[in-house]
């Protein structure tokens, strides 16, 4: 039931707090004149300063329960999203997401990662992919539904619509199914390492991981959040890209389920290589490949599947060199530089698109960024 209640918090969080305003901002900068750009720049301002509170978020879910931090943390979206929905100017909008950057920090899927870390021990994966395929449908279920809001009703009141479905549908799920302390830990075996944030941080394979882990990252996102201009460049009308995006979309719950079948029983890194030899490879079928539409469809279908894999690659990642004992702490201070790459991807392929004289050229070069990651990988 603890599993099915994050779970769902997962779909309504991600869908609120992440794929509204992408699917909102056209209409926002019709009514106000601030431009689709401007607007995505304040939205991530706050996924940066969720990626810095996401630290202190890892440390106070390492020594106290989800309970509390999970509902402030959907608290604080509500309070954001009120913010944003009656902003006169661009400086309170930018107010607004970053108290919603707050909230992300709390209720996404870092914290939930460290939650199942701490839950569920040896036996995370499994319960990692199910809350991932769970926040993999949150697109699904919400960009319809706030396209659909946008219909009858202006962005401001949209927003507050939004706001309030939050605060109903996610504070009594995790105020009352979640834990409100942790039990002990259990000493440790006589010659476990018990490791921390100071002792793992001085280690050459933190900084490995972290390496491979940034740069598959920029690559992935870099080149499949700019596909519908990718695909555009390649002759596919807009309405044909904006289908492959989304199909890009499905291929993420493929891809987590695929992650299942992936051998976790050898050396840690083999996962990590393995796909970013894989993102290697189709991003560079993305850039080289000119059609025909239908397989460069497939293409981006298999791209996402990457995508979807590199997510629990990277929620696993530090419980599988370093244990889930201290895995918030670690956690947090592990995925805040990849959660501001994230961030900036979708300005980060049409730059280098712009930098190198096009978006195959573009993807071909984020291709090789992935391939840098399979050797760093090999040292994590």
């Amino acid at each position: 039931m603890r599993l099915a209640a994050l779970s769902i918090g997962q779909v309504i969080s991600w869908g609120i707090l992440y794929y509204a305003l992408i699917v909102a901002a056209p209409a926002i900068a019709d009514a106000t004149g601030w431009g689709v750009a401007t607007i995505m720049i304040c939205f991530s301002g706050g996924l940066i300063v969720s990626a810095m509170a996401g630290i202190l978020v890892g440390r106070w879910l390492d020594g106290r329960g989800p309970r509390l931090i999970m509902t402030l943390g959907a608290i604080a979206g509500t309070l954001g999203l009120a913010i944003v929905s009656a902003a006169p100017n661009l400086l309170v909008f930018t107010l607004g997401w970053v108290v919603c950057g707050l909230a992300q920090a709390g209720v996404l899927y870092q914290a939930a990662f460290t939650v199942i870390a701490r839950r569920h021990g040896d036996a995370r994966r499994g319960a990692m992919t199910i809350l991932t395929l769970a926040g993999g449908l949150a697109s699904t279920f919400f960009a319809p539904a706030v396209a659909g809001l946008l219909s009858i009703l202006d962005w401001r009141a949209t927003f507050l619509v939004l706001a309030f479905a939050l605060l109903v549908l996610t504070v009594p799920v995790h105020w009352v199914f979640l834990e409100r302390t942790w039990a002990p830990l259990p000493p440790a075996h006589e010659g476990e390492a018990v490791h921390n944030v100071s002792t793992v941080i001085r280690t050459r394979q933190f900084w490995m991981l972290e390496a491979s882990m940034i740069a598959l990252a920029a690559a992935l996102f870099g080149v499949t959040l700019a596909i519908i201009p990718l695909y555009m460049e390649k002759g596919l009308t807009y309405e044909l890209a904006a289908w492959s995006l989304g199909l890009l979309g499905a291929g993420q719950v493929i891809g987590r389920l695929l992650y299942l079948v992936i051998p976790h029983d050898t050396a840690p890194w083999r996962p990590l290589a393995l796909t970013s030899a894989l993102a290697a490879l189709v991003l560079a079928l993305m850039g080289f490949v000119p059609g025909p539409p239908w397989l460069l469809i497939v293409i981006g279908v298999i791209a996402g599947a990457v995508r979807g894999a590199q997510t629990l690659v990277q929620g696993s990642a530090v419980a599988d060199r370093w244990g889930t004992r201290n895995y918030g702490s670690i956690n947090g201070v592990f995925a805040a530089p990849i959660t501001a790459i994230t961030a900036l991807g979708p300005a980060l392929g049409p730059v280098i698109a712009m930098a190198v004289g096009g978006y195959s050229t573009m993807a071909i070069v984020l291709a090789a960024l992935a391939g840098v990651a399979v050797f760093t990988a090999r040292l994590s």
